[in-house]
């Protein structure tokens, strides 16, 4: 069976925990006898798993083709990973935040759904490439407590004003167009001595160096930079300028696709950017449809079977030349929409579902779908109409408040996890 590929976002964010993978059988067979590696406050990071994290790393760079870094810079990174990782999941569980088994089922399916196969199947491919599923799992409900905790911070930011907004959407830099960005961080910590500076000044520089040398990026940032992309080769993704700190806004301006900058002085320390590509805004087309519901739903009276029953029932007097919107009104449980014969309006399918839009864009104007079911029940759906909407100006705004809200996203967990980091009994034990 081929390897699917794992595009769900757990699954990014689980592979990209540093392969948070479990031992391989035949490595644990090498090593009858574990060290410990580094102690995180009360919790240890054994060799074994290690190991197992640089060689999910070394696999990733060699299927993407970069140049592999050093052993020893490579160990180092994923260590340190593997420690914030570790503190994030203590953090979590410190505050209350729990994963139940039936949460940790929920998101092996949505990985196995995503890739077209069974849960079953997804056992057999984990099994297949020398690991172990039970590990797998649990290392899956640390990234899903990991991620309710970066949630949790960003959920206790204000939200965002539509002044913010409307500031935004006037400013140049947000109608700048929007880059794909990678970065090199030499962190500068705060108090740090006129010595220390100027050595990471010294660091910096030497990166640069080595880029202008002919090292790739990619290379460069998972040898050296301590920033928390740094295994994923620096990799930020997609920014409008706006939604840049203004340090980096500057230094990519006049950047063209392949280039990259200066080192850049932030809060953080030193950057070096690389614009790997930039592209203009494109105007945003949204298509519509106009459409008649039926929606029947269980509640303490009517079982799932009998909503089921009651659809169909429905569906045949349809057939029997009925009109639909009077059968709306009698049956249709659709309160914003009962009333009125069940119209809808023009919507956009994928407001209401993926099966909702599913069994809509199917149909031609006039057409009446079968019964299928949702999370709110059963439903028919009559499509009455198509458009297509130039949305543009809601889609700006909608971008706007999103580029705002990970600005401050971004530079909350940042610093949360550099105060945590810093704050923790950290001892690393190895060699050297």
């Amino acid at each position: 069976m081929q390897t699917p590929r794992f595009v769900s976002r757990l699954m990014a964010l689980a592979l990209a925990a540093t392969a948070l993978l479990p031992a391989l059988a035949q490595a644990q067979a090498a090593q009858p006898i574990d060290s410990i590696v580094a102690l995180v406050e009360e919790d240890v990071i054994l060799r074994s798993e290690l190991d197992v994290a640089i060689d999910g790393i070394v696999d990733r760079i060699r299927a993407q083709g970069g140049g592999m870094p050093p052993q020893d810079l490579l160990e180092k990174q994923v260590l340190e990973r593997l420690i914030v990782r570790k503190l994030q999941v203590q953090r979590a569980q410190q505050t209350g935040i729990r994963v139940s088994d039936a949460d940790i089922d929920q998101a092996l399916m949505n990985v196995a759904q995503q890739n077209g196969i069974s849960l079953d199947q997804l056992r057999q491919v984990i099994s297949s490439e020398g690991e172990d599923f039970d590990d797998f799992r649990r290392n899956i409900g640390e990234e899903i407590v990991a991620e309710r905790l970066r949630q949790r911070i960003v959920s206790s930011m204000d939200p965002v004003s539509d002044t913010e907004i409307d500031i935004l959407l006037a400013s140049e830099d947000f109608s700048g167009g929007e880059f794909d960005l990678s970065q090199i961080l030499v962190r500068i910590p705060d108090g740090s001595t006129p010595q220390a500076v100027a050595e990471a000044e010294a660091r910096a520089d030497q990166i640069h160096a080595d880029l202008d040398g002919g090292m790739g990026f990619e290379q460069a940032a998972i040898s050296y930079s301590q920033s928390s992309d740094a295994l994923e080769g620096g990799h930020i993704g997609w920014r409008d300028l706006s939604s840049m700190p203004r340090e980096f806004a500057e230094a990519v301006r006049d950047l063209q696709a392949g280039q990259y900058s200066e080192p850049v002085r932030s809060a953080a320390g030193l950057h070096i950017i690389l614009v790997s590509d930039r592209r203009e805004r494109q105007r945003v087309m949204a298509e519509e449809y106009r459409a008649n519901h039926i929606q029947i739903t269980p509640n303490e009276l009517v079982t799932p079977r009998a909503a089921m029953e009651e659809i169909r029932t429905i569906r045949t007097r349809i057939d029997d030349g009925e009109d639909f919107a009077e059968l709306a009104r009698e049956f249709s449980d659709d309160t914003t929409s009962a009333n009125i014969g069940g119209d809808m309006g023009w919507i956009i399918p994928q407001q209401f579902g993926d099966r909702f839009a599913a069994m809509l864009e199917g149909l031609e104007d006039g057409e009446v779908s079968e019964p299928f079911q949702t999370a709110e029940g059963w439903h028919i759906v009559q499509r009455t109409g198509y458009r297509e909407t130039d949305v543009t100006d809601q889609a700006l705004r909608n971008m706007a408040r999103q580029t705002i809200m990970q600005r401050r996203a971004d530079s909350e967990i940042e610093d949360f996890i550099r105060q945590m980091r810093e704050e923790a009994y950290v001892d690393i034990r190895l060699p050297g």
